[in-house]
């Protein structure tokens, strides 16, 4: 997926995946002459081009090949990796991919086998946790290229550690919030790593700080999801509006995934089921074809928003 944007369940996909048209031209062409270059220059240009072009998958119309492609192009990073550690595009390509990839093709069908069929459910459930902690490892180490250390100061003093942080770290922290996020989400016992949920707070709140319009509000999508969370959490369903609003305006109320965030989020818990289905109805409206940039990441949205139609009577049980 591309230059990205996604949204959380405290998971967020809206992005910045791998080019696969693109990267596979590139891979070729390059691995064609690698053969007359000496092996460190060859694992340089390579970990390069993967780097560079990881993009076209965010215009890609259809999901399942992606779910099919992007594993082998994760894979393929992380080879690169065990040669270059250091290496800050393929660092960042994992930290964003693995999320991604984790959230749209692990974490969804986690939510819609879950109903049908529990084994399926519980398979999922155990590799998106895999996969979220698996990126926010890459995420911390994507950081730590240009703040050494920061993984400790993290545990120890969220803002602190944040503070020397710039606008060129938008992405890797934007990344880190959503695969520590997602890993929340699908973690077996949520009250014992509640904690960790400060830590996140205080990176969406970095992110605001640094560039609110990031990838056009995708950080104010993920706030909708964080204050859709209970009151003795620290979530606030009037914040998580003003964030809905502002997340239309940057997206030009062509991003599904704020819609979708609000009904399950704040919809949900409040009991509107008139806003919920209002909501979903709307992401469901969005022609995908309009903003390429956010076609794929629109028709997952809109997967997950059907699926929550389907089941809205059982979300919104009738009181007798």
């Amino acid at each position: 997926m591309s230059k990205s944007r996604a949204a959380p369940a405290c998971a967020i996909v809206r992005g910045s995946h791998m080019s696969a048209r693109v990267l596979i031209l590139s891979l070729a062409a390059m691995m064609a002459g690698a053969a007359c270059l000496p092996k460190q220059m060859g694992i340089n240009r390579m970990a390069d081009v993967l780097s560079a072009t990881a993009g076209a998958y965010a215009e890609d119309n259809d999901p399942e090949f992606v779910r099919l492609a992007a594993p082998s192009t994760l894979k393929m990073v992380e080879m690169l990796l065990d040669d270059q550690p250091s290496h800050a595009g393929l660092l960042l390509t994992a930290c964003s991919g693995f999320t991604q990839y984790a959230y749209a093709f692990l974490h969804i069908e986690f939510e819609i086998a879950r109903p049908a069929d529990a084994d399926r459910a519980r398979d999922l459930k155990a590799r998106g946790l895999r996969m979220y902690d698996r990126a926010r490892d890459y995420c911390l180490r994507a950081l730590a290229v240009r703040h050494p250390g920061i993984e400790a100061r993290l545990a120890k003093d969220p803002r602190g550690a944040l503070s020397a942080t710039a606008v060129r770290d938008v992405p890797a922290l934007f990344w880190l919030a959503a695969s520590w996020g997602g890993s929340l989400a699908l973690a077996d016992n949520q009250l014992v790593r509640v904690a960790e949920l400060v830590p996140v707070r205080v990176l969406l709140a970095r992110l605001l700080d640094l560039d609110e319009s990031w990838e056009a509000g995708v950080v104010h999508e993920a706030m909708i999801a964080i204050e859709g969370l209970p009151r003795l959490a620290g979530g606030s369903p009037d914040r998580a509006r003003k964030h809905f609003e502002r997340a239309l305006q940057l997206a030009g109320g062509e991003s599904a995934f704020a819609y979708v965030t609000m009904a399950s989020s704040v919809s949900v818990p409040a009991g509107n089921r008139a806003e919920f289905e209002k909501l979903l109805k709307a992401a469901l409206a969005i022609d995908v074809n309009r903003r390429p940039s956010l076609r794929l990441a629109n028709l997952i949205a809109q997967r997950r928003a059907r699926f929550l139609l389907s089941r809205a009577d059982a979300l919104f049980p009738r009181r007798r």
